[in-house]
Formats: structure tokens, C-alpha cells, sequence
């Protein structure tokens, strides 16, 4: 699909950017704050979010499908060896930068400008792919998505899931929104306070889909794929939009008073760029960043999609499993940290989460 930058959808969808990187900045929605959240806590509620993302995005394409306003729906890919290392370059490359590329925008929308160093290493990524990784161009899955086989009984089913979803969430806001009145006003309550990982998801993926709709499927990882490989097909929209993206995470760090400029070392460049050559790299391996497989690929239900994504989660937290092994055997070793009181501290990953 042609973009058209001077039309009202294009506009339209510069504000849903926007609201969407409000709303990654504002969730600190984060596969690494996930699977840490799953490995430290017990807890899945990060995850059941992100997976509840590609849920809102399945509504939408049911209901747009029940309507027959569906656009050109992006290929699957098939299933190989490439997809699964994929998935584990990008969640190395998230463990090495402490943030996937939701968090990323997240961390730059509380001002740490090293995170800008991410798309900037992962368009290098992309760039260097092909000589260094890729023996052949990923083969293309003959059939669509089994998504737009679905009767009209699971698009009613949806449709019901939608209207408690957005019960509940009225609920829950009003709930909010008498506790941020003892300290804030009720105008200025729903902009300044941090979300939950649900109602978060909820907005990007209902954002998202939109975008799907006005302008076809967009991720900010698969334009800096484009341009990388020299397809740069829309360049000047789609690299509008995602300045909307960033901008849109900048509004959401200021509002919430979480913004603040972290210094900016060496250390913190090189990190942030490796993590995103890392993640470029398992991109196009699979292809798609976790944003576009999340987004695009899961709610489509393609296998390589929620594969990649598996394997991604597991080396995120065997690499985390792996580092506080090598820390408690350093500590055992006699470099044990304690703190004020004496106590003994656990080592707590950098992951910018915002509890």
C-alpha cells in the first residue's frame, strides 16, 4: 500500500504513532521486564499483556474482515533453523541492552538518549546480515493466515470480548481515577500517572491495528529493515511515523515527571548499539522484530511468529538465569555485596521497569 503523506489518513495515523509511543512509554511494556517480571516474581501479568496486544490486534482484523475493509495482509514464513536463532539474537540483543525495541522507546521517553543508539545499531544490523548470516531468502508460506478462515460465530465471540474488556476497563479507570484524585486532578490524572501492562497493550495494539487499516501493516524495526537493504519503499512516511513513535514516548516521560537526562557514557553507547545490531541480525534471520511479530505475525497465527517469539523469550531468561549464577558464585567466592544494614543484596538487572 502507497502511503500518501498530504491525506487524512496518513495524518491520522501520525497521531496514532504518536499515542502508541505514549503508551509503550507509559506501560514500560518490555519483553526483558517480562520475562524478568516471570523469573523474579512468579508473575506472567507483563506477558499476558504483550500477548494480550496480539489478541486486540485479531479482534480488529475479525471484525474489519466482517466489514470487508481488510487491506493486503502480509506473507507467513516457514519454519526453520533460522527462525528459532533468530529469535535467540533478539533476545540476546535485548539482554545485552536491557530493553527489547518497545523498550527502547520506553527508556528514551524518560530521557535516557544512550537508547537512541538502538535504531541506530539495528539498521547497522540489518545493513550487515546477508554476508555474515543469511545462506538463502526465507521461503514465503504458499496459504494465508488460517485467521481469515474463521466463521462468523468466533468474529460475535470476539466482539463480546471487546465490550468486557472495555467494561472492565472503565471500570478500573474510575477505580484510578478517585485514588489520583487525593493528589492530582482528575483532568491531568489519566496523562501522569504509569499504566498497567494491560491497558498499555491495549492502546498499542488497537492503535496499531488502525494504522493496519488507514495506511497497511508498519513497524518501525521493518522500515529501518527496508532502508537497510536498500527498499526503501515509502521512506519519507514511514520515517515520519516514527518519529511520531519516539515523540510520542517523549510526550509520555513528561507528563509523567519520569523524565530525566541520564548521563551518557561510552559504556551505555556501545551497549545499546550492540544490542541493536544483535537484534537486527535476528530480525531478518526470522524476519521480523518483536514488534512486528507480536503486532503482525501472532495475532495472524504464523507458527514462525510465536516460535521466534518463544525463542526469544528463552534466551532472554537464560541469560538472566545464567548471570545471577555467575554473580552468586562471585559473591560465594568472597565478593559479596551487602548493603547498609548489613544485608546481603541480590543483583537487579537495569531493565527500566517502572514499579
Amino acid at each position: 500500500m502507497t502511503i500518501i503523506l498530504a491525506s487524512l489518513p496518513f495524518l491520522a495515523c501520525v497521531l496514532l504513532a504518536s499515542v502508541m509511543g505514549f503508551a509503550i512509554q507509559r506501560g514500560a511494556t518490555c519483553m526483558v521486564a517480562a520475562v524478568d517480571e516471570v523469573i523474579s516474581k512468579r508473575r506472567f501479568a507483563r506477558l499476558a499483556a504483550m500477548l494480550s496486544a496480539s489478541l486486540w490486534v485479531l479482534v480488529g482484523l475479525l471484525i474489519a474482515q466482517a466489514f470487508a475493509v481488510l487491506p493486503r495482509m502480509p506473507v507467513g514464513y516457514a519454519v526453520t533453523g533460522w527462525t528459532i536463532a533468530g529469535g535467540a539474537l533478539l533476545g540476546l540483543g535485548a539482554f545485552v541492552g536491557r530493553a527489547c525495541v518497545f523498550g527502547a522507546i520506553a527508556r528514551f521517553g524518560n530521557g535516557e538518549w544512550s537508547y537512541l543508539m538502538v535504531p541506530v545499531g539495528f539498521f547497522a544490523g540489518c545493513a550487515t546480515v546477508a554476508p555474515l548470516f543469511m545462506p538463502m531468502t526465507p521461503k514465503t508460506l504458499a496459504h494465508g493466515s488460517v485467521v481469515f478462515d474463521a466463521g462468523a460465530w468466533v468474529a460475535g465471540f470476539v466482539l463480546l470480548f471487546v465490550v468486557a474488556r472495555i467494561v472492565g476497563a472503565q471500570r478500573q479507570q474510575r477505580r484510578d481515577g478517585a485514588l489520583a484524585g487525593m493528589g492530582m486532578s482528575a483532568r491531568f490524572g489519566f496523562a501522569a500517572r504509569v499504566w498497567s501492562p494491560g491497558a498499555a497493550t491495549a492502546v498499542i495494539g488497537i492503535t496499531f491495528f488502525f494504522m493496519m487499516l488507514l495506511v497497511g501493516p508498519w513497524a518501525y524495526t521493518e522500515a529501518l529493515a527496508d532502508v537497510a537493504r536498500k527498499m526503501p519503499h515509502d521512506l519519507l512516511p514511514r520515517g515520519l511515523l516514527m518519529f511520531a513513535l519516539f515523540a510520542g514516548a517523549f510526550t509520555g516521560g513528561l507528563t509523567a515527571r519520569r523524565f530525566g537526562s541520564s548521563p551518557v557514557t561510552l559504556s551505555r553507547l556501545a551497549r545499546c548499539f550492540a544490542s541493536g545490531v544483535l537484534m537486527g541480525w535476528g530480525s531478518l534471520l526470522i524476519p521480523g522484530g518483536n514488534d512486528g511479530l507480536i503486532l503482525v505475525g501472532m495475532p495472524l497465527l504464523f507458527g514462525y511468529a510465536w516460535i521466534a517469539m518463544a525463542s526469544m523469550a528463552l534466551a532472554i531468561g537464560s541469560a538472566m538465569v545464567a548471570t545471577r549464577a555467575l554473580a552468586a558464585v562471585s559473591r560465594s567466592s568472597g565478593g559479596s555485596r551487602n548493603d547498609e544494614s548489613g544485608q546481603r543484596t541480590r543483583p537487579k538487572l537495569d531493565i527500566g521497569d517502572a514499579d
